[in-house]
């Protein structure tokens, strides 16, 4: 017999149901029924239930009497034993001959069952009118609660329907079905079941008009719910309130966003400690054009910048950088890949975590091609982000950008995952668990096996994922969350969007030490519509969601996994001995294994600092040796644009001989780059502007094309050119003799 999948909250809250194969709401059997509807179907149907051993003689004589005297079938004699037996014979015709049947296989029923069970058997199964069965069914279906929450008056309902559920129900004869239910609290009174007052409210309560629908509180868990559990009863680990109260904010952030033609959204929240999901919210309540029964939390879709965040932990995990690592965020070209930064601006170089912090594509892609390709491929594998099928080379540095999938539920489960890594830690004393990286579920009962414990970090070290989350944690919050880290009320939360090509993918996922929530916000058939931001489209979501949530107290550091060690305070490497300026900060222990700054270098200047010398034209008594911070030039180019501060390499004077070593670099183009130019309204071809940074100021420089001289510049280096469709090699090279090459193909 086909059955209803029900799912329940974790606090036994009806969340949604679905209608049997048949078309009949039959919810699977109950453990336990009301004592309210166990006393009205008895006083009802049988009121020698819990005396007879399966049939009552009496019953069935007075019956017989009277339908023999009536030449019809008037009246049964059937007891609830016996009529639990013919709901399970499919409804066999009321012969004389089958209720002999029934009643042999009543004695048999009562002999191996309890009279609690025989009325849960029958509970579950009776009609209750149009395509309801059960009594929980008939519950939900005709009060929109469930049968325990029921009063007396709503009970006797319920228990007169099954005696003729064709004729009567809400909706249906109304007159008939009143007439039924008070003649039953009537008893009730008489019997001593109910007082006086209880009898006289109970009658004055209005029948139910038509059907409730059935609590949809989680559908798209549902679905997933259906794939392996069809026709059971199932219970969550959702919170009721939890899921309710997602549910309108997804609402009332759908309503704005599709203003903008964006219509899906999804929302998971997982446990860090139980790693159960307390809300499970696939889609927003868009309509059906608009695939609002597709549940996006396990679907692929580009990740945009949500993995960077990996990166940062492996590359510190692996000791190849430290938090404040000076990145090159210059424009960069690597095999025609041509990475740019969300705000098309450069620099020059970027402390690795605010490169992080603040989502800069281009230090990712360097740091990428810098920790490997496949090495970081290699770790996502082991983070089990099953949508990253194919190999490294398939995405190639795009991986860190969006060029790979994955689905919000593997993200927040890798995130929780990290979180709970940091916890045990501290909970442990130095431990790591073998299995910390497992699946989520969304099971009530679910008990996470985390494996045995180990000094062995699983795939991060503590030390790193808890640099990461204070990196996560200084991401510019939206608007509406703008200066929080100066309220003490303010959450503390490791956070990071993430934006696909195109505008295609918006993600937010938080994590704190006790909860993660992942937001997804997008159009299902992938459309892309301007404004699908991360900051401004997913994150607002987020943070509304995790004000829902219990505030967590910031990750516990683990001391054992990190050491003091004196970091330069500009360059961010460990201090060499010539730094500047030297300050302490806590590494994770594998930054042990980081080179020392390569960007503090020792110069010999005049007594005024104004030039480099030498032993050639300066006597050795007035040379001053000072330690100086010097980036190559084309990071030098666009660093010194942000940072005021920085000053220059000083060049070497006019008189000194044999030092002319100061280097050059392009800016515009890029190596090996195809070069489109476009005609503007009168058809004449645009210029080609070549550009590049020299580190001595004033200097002179000479252009050359396939060795043809085409100009000259001094200070500002920019020279425009109108070249022919071809393949060209440029040369500049300066007053030093200072030489760079660059090969390029102009297209027409």
């Amino acid at each position: 017999m086909p059955i209803s999948t029900v799912i329940e909250s974790a606090e036994g809250d009806l969340l949604g149901a679905k209608i049997a194969d048949d078309g009949q709401w039959r919810f699977p059997e109950t453990d336990n029924i009301s004592s309210k509807f166990e006393q009205c179907i008895v006083q009802f149907e049988d009121a020698y239930f819990y005396r007879h051993p399966g049939f009552n003689p009496i019953s069935m004589f007075k019956a017989l009497q009277q339908n023999l005297k009536a030449k019809r079938v008037k009246r049964g004699g059937s007891t609830l034993t016996q009529q639990v037996i013919r709901l399970s014979r499919n409804g066999q015709k009321r012969t004389y001959f089958e209720k002999i049947k029934e009643l042999i296989l009543a004695t048999r029923l009562e002999l191996r069952f309890s009279k609690k069970e025989i009325l849960n058997f029958y509970a579950s199964n009776a009609p209750f009118g149009g395509n309801v069965v059960g009594l929980e069914a008939a519950s939900w279906r005709y009060f929109g609660r469930k049968s325990f929450e029921l009063s007396w008056a709503e009970t006797a309902t319920l228990a007169v329907l099954p005696n003729a559920p064709s004729l009567i129900y809400p909706g249906k004869n109304q007159e008939k079905l009143l007439k039924k239910r008070n003649r039953l609290l009537k008893k009730l009174f008489d019997e001593k079941l109910i007082d006086e007052l209880t009898y006289q409210l109970s009658i004055a309560e209005e029948l139910p008009q038509k059907p409730y629908p059935l609590p949809q509180i989680a559908p798209h868990l549902l679905q997933k719910v259906v794939k392996n559990n069809n026709g059971q009863r199932v219970k969550t680990s959702v919170k009721t309130n939890l899921q309710q109260r997602t549910n309108e904010i997804v609402k009332n952030h759908y309503n704005e966003l599709k203003q903008n033609q964006i219509h899906n959204i999804s929302v998971l929240i997982l446990d860090v400690k139980t790693r159960k999901v307390l809300t499970y919210v696939g889609n927003s309540p868009t309509t059906q054009a608009n695939q609002k029964d597709v549940d996006i939390i396990d679907k692929p879709r580009s990740t945009g910048s949500i993995l960077k965040p990996f990166l940062y932990t492996a590359m510190l995990d692996a000791g190849e950088i430290l938090p404040q690592t000076l990145i090159p965020d210059v424009p960069t070209t690597i095999a025609s890949y041509n990475p740019q930064n969300f705000n098309q601006e450069y620099d020059g170089a970027v402390h690795a975590d605010e490169a992080l912090s603040r989502s800069l594509n281009v230090p990712a892609v360097r740091m990428l091609q810098r920790f490997g390709l496949d090495r970081f491929h290699h770790y996502l594998k082991e983070l089990k982000l099953k949508d990253i099928k194919y190999n490294a080379n398939h995405y190639g540095l795009s991986l860190i950008l969006g060029g790979a999938e994955s689905n919000l539920w593997d993200l927040c489960k890798s995130y929780a995952s990290m979180s709970s890594t940091i916890n045990h830690y501290d909970d442990f004393q130095g431990k790591y668990f073998k299995n910390e990286f497992i699946e989520p579920s969304f099971l009530s009962d679910f008990e996470p096996n985390f494996g045995e414990q180990s000094t062995e970090k699983t795939i991060f070290d503590a030390g790193s994922i808890y640099m990461t989350f204070e990196s996560m944690k200084k991401v510019s919050r939206p608007n509406s969350e703008g200066n929080w880290e100066y309220f003490d009320s303010s959450k503390k939360i490791a956070w990071k969007t993430g934006t696909s090509f195109g505008f295609r993918d918006a993600w937010a996922i938080g994590v704190t030490k006790d909860y993660v929530v992942g937001v997804w916000v997008g159009n299902a058939d992938g459309e892309g519509r301007p404004g699908l931001v991360g900051v401004s489209t997913a994150a607002p979501i987020l943070f509304d969601v995790f004000e829902l949530l219990p505030n967590s107290k910031w990750f516990q550091k683990p001391f054992d996994e990190l050491v003091e060690v004196e970091v330069c305070s500009k360059s961010g490497y460990r201090a060499s001995e010539i730094c500047e300026k030297k300050v302490k900060k806590a590494i994770q222990v594998s930054g042990l294994k980081t080179k020392s700054c390569p960007y503090h270098l020792w110069v010999h200047l005049d007594s005024q600092e104004n030039f480099q010398v030498n032993t050639s034209c300066e006597p050795l008594n007035k040379i001053k040796h000072k330690s100086w911070f010097a980036l190559p030039p084309l990071m030098e180019y666009y660093y010194q644009r942000k940072n005021a501060v920085y000053k220059q390499l000083p060049s070497y004077r006019s008189d000194c001989l044999g030092e002319n070593s100061l280097a050059m670099d392009f800016i515009y183009p890029k190596e090996n780059m195809s070069i489109f130019l476009p005609k503007d309204i009168t058809g004449k071809k645009n210029e080609l502007v070549l550009k590049i940074t020299h580190n001595t100021p004033d200097i002179k420089v000479f252009w050359y094309i396939d060795d043809e001289f085409i100009g000259s510049t001094q200070t500002l280096h920019q020279l425009a050119i109108q070249p022919k469709i071809g393949n060209y090699t440029i040369t500049v090279v300066d007053e030093f003799g200072n030489e760079i090459k660059r090969k390029i193909e102009v297209k027409g």
